[in-house]
């Protein structure tokens, strides 16, 4: 998949470093797992020590007043599981294509 068609078909979705930084991340997918949300972001720029195919899973979580959080998932269980689900879905959606 070419950069072009991550920016036309996905979401930019900022969020504040620990430091205070708003960092811009593109949404791949949103992934359900064992009752919870989970958002794979990829940043837009490169961030130190990721590679340019690399991506972060965050948990998704609705706060009181409406807003998405979101907290990023260092469970390591947690990440291949939504990564599973995530080319699962991948798979099935090239199978369809066929």
């Amino acid at each position: 998949m070419e950069r072009e068609e991550i920016y036309e078909n996905d979401d930019i979705v900022t969020l504040k470093s620990a430091a205070g930084e708003n960092i811009d991340f593109i949404e791949i997918a949103g992934i359900a797992h064992k009752g919870s949300f989970y958002a794979i972001l990829q940043p837009v720029e490169l961030l130190e020590g990721m590679g340019d195919d690399e991506a972060l899973v965050f948990k998704v979580e609705r706060t009181e007043d409406g807003e998405d959080k979101f907290t990023i998932e260092l469970d390591d269980e947690t990440i291949d599981a939504v990564f599973k689900a995530y080319y699962e879905l991948l798979d099935a959606a090239e199978k369809e294509q066929e």
